[in-house]
Parts: structure tokens; sequence; C-alpha cells
């Protein structure tokens, strides 16, 4: 099923809990089979969100942990959460310019 839902998608929010190792470290598998399903290069618009910043003191995955990964799949990088409402507005928007400039359609 996942695989149906990859091929037709346009572009990828990849998204972590900052306090679960296990998210982050999911994410390699998960860009591996994208890349396989979409079989398209690395031209795939995607961007990198760390969620939950809200919950600061329970963190076990650091910033720059994110930005190394988002570095190595050549993507966006953002830290957000969704219960406040912090930065949810801003991966909207760089995930539409990226699918704009890697001329993706809306």
């Amino acid at each position: 099923m996942r695989d149906l839902y990859v091929k037709n998608g346009q572009g990828f929010v990849l998204v972590y809990s900052i306090t679960s190792q296990a998210t982050f470290n999911d994410l390699i598998d998960i860009k591996d089979q994208i890349m396989r399903v979409k079989d398209i290069g690395e031209d795939i618009p995607m961007v990198l969100v760390g969620n939950k910043i809200d919950l600061e003191d329970e963190r076990v995955v650091g910033k720059h942990q994110g930005e190394s990964l988002a570095r190595s799949f050549d993507c966006t990088f953002l830290e957000s959460s969704a219960k406040l409402e912090i930065n949810v507005h801003e991966v909207n928007i760089d995930f539409r310019m990226i699918r704009e400039m890697k001329g993706f359609s809306l």
C-alpha cells in the first residue's frame, strides 16, 4: 500500500519526532523506498521536519543530526511543533517552493 502512495506522490515531507531516535532512524529506509519506487533520481521534492520541539526537555535527536541528514538527502530542514503550530506554515511554504523549483505541478 505504501508503494502506491509513494508512486503517486509528487513530493514528500519526511517527519520524525525529536523525542524518538527510532523515528529518525527510519527515515533512511523511507527515503530509500521513495527513491526505489519513484525511480526518477535525486530530483524529488522533499522537506525533512523534526517535530515536537515543544518537548525540548525530552529531546533525544539533536538539531545537528537533522541538519546533517537533510544535507545527505539534499533537502530543506526545519524543526516544528504541530501542537504549538510552530513552523507548520513554513513547512508548507518550503515544500511548495521546492516543488515549483523542481518543475512539479501544483
